[in-house]
């Protein structure tokens, strides 16, 4: 799928796209609580890109490190060994046996009170408060140029899942404080993973709280906790004991939210259930950032000790954007449409593109 500018009356701002994650669009049979889906079929969510020279000038704000920062709210996962993969996804092939050494994670997602407490300490601004150089959009008018950000808004009937841009919108003055808008606040909501967040914006927090992003096989270690299972981190049942045991869509994607769950947008962090390693929400709730350039191929070549990543970035779909992994899924995840929230697969996300299933976490 390619980036789509849209300018609908002049009276919408516009909307740049971007592949967040590889998304699933195939037909969805359920057995025994088990969901079967077939891979072969791929759509994909999309948000908001901003150019090299904007990321280039968010990277280089003044962020002072935090290096006293302590391991509180974390885990210490011990190093060791797993098959790192999943044979359901082409760009997560082949499955791959891979060493980390040790290392602390947080055991949540940053919340937006952590972030706060960031952007009061050094005056950030994230990519999408950020104005927007005409130059970089030639053919956009100038007055759509604003700072916002993309945010799920789903139809109110049912529509065909090959446009992203139905249940999509780029929402001006979106932001990690107002993640659907102006008229939304966190106010109340300190708990909660902060979203609309980029690459940048993440890797300015962990800068600063003495951190880093994890590598994208520190993430998947840290999410099979000890075990391997094909479908999903915490097993292969998709409702253990008949119980959600992650933030995902349930009903008919993307205009029918049954909330079997609890939840239909965001969750607080530790709603449902840890990991054997005591970590939460690594299936669901947000997205988060590694460190690792995306792509497809890389599984080929990858070393099997603390592999790092690619050298580059490079997406067959967007051959000049640069990206890098997502892990986790999110609350927009459905078996209908987007499966990449399961055991050993990627997304992927340009570095200042941003939405509000969008967060992180760190390790040290």
């Amino acid at each position: 799928m390619r980036s789509f500018k849209t300018i609908q009356n002049h009276k919408i701002v516009f909307f740049l796209l971007v592949i967040l994650y590889s998304c699933n669009n195939g037909n969805t049979k359920t057995n025994n609580s088990t969901s079967i889906v077939d891979t072969k079929k791929q759509t994909c969510a999309v948000c908001k890109t901003l150019s090299r020279a904007v990321m280039i000038k968010a990277t280089s704000q003044n962020v002072s490190a935090d290096n006293s920062a302590s391991t509180a709210n974390m885990v210490l996962i011990k190093g060791g060994s797993f098959e790192m993969g999943s044979n359901d996804f082409p760009d997560s092939k082949p499955v791959h046996k891979v060493t980390v050494n040790s290392f602390y994670m947080d055991v949540h997602e940053v919340t937006n009170a952590q972030f706060a407490a960031f952007v009061k300490a050094t005056g950030y601004k994230t990519v999408a408060e950020q104005q927007l150089d005409p130059k970089d959009y030639p053919n956009i008018p100038a007055n759509a140029l604003v700072p916002g950000s993309a945010v799920f808004s789903p139809p109110s009937n049912k529509v065909s899942l090959n446009n992203p841009m139905q249940w999509w919108k780029y929402v001006a003055g979106a932001n990690w404080q107002h993640p659907q808008g102006p008229q939304s606040n966190i106010i109340g909501k300190e708990n909660y993973p902060v979203v609309q967040i980029c690459y940048t914006d993440a890797l300015a927090y962990a800068k600063w709280a003495g951190k880093r992003l994890p590598t994208e096989a520190e993430w998947e270690y840290a999410a099979r906790a000890g075990k391997h299972f094909d479908k999903f981190y915490w097993g292969n049942d998709l409702k253990p004991n008949e119980k959600f045991v992650a933030n995902i869509f349930q009903g008919d994607f993307p205009y029918n939210n049954l909330k079997e769950d609890g939840y239909a947008n965001t969750a607080p962090v530790k709603s449902f259930p840890p990991n054997a390693f005591g970590l939460y929400d690594m299936e669901g709730n947000v997205w988060e950032w590694c460190n690792d350039f995306y792509r497809p191929d890389y599984y080929k070549q990858s070393p099997s000790t603390n592999p790092q990543g690619p050298e580059d970035s490079y997406d067959p779909d967007e051959p000049g954007a640069v990206k890098h992994v997502q892990r986790g899924g999110s609350f927009i995840c459905s078996d209908q449409y987007c499966i990449r929230y399961r055991a050993g697969s990627r997304g992927k996300g340009e570095t200042n593109s941003a939405g509000d299933n969008l967060g992180f976490r760190c390790v040290k």
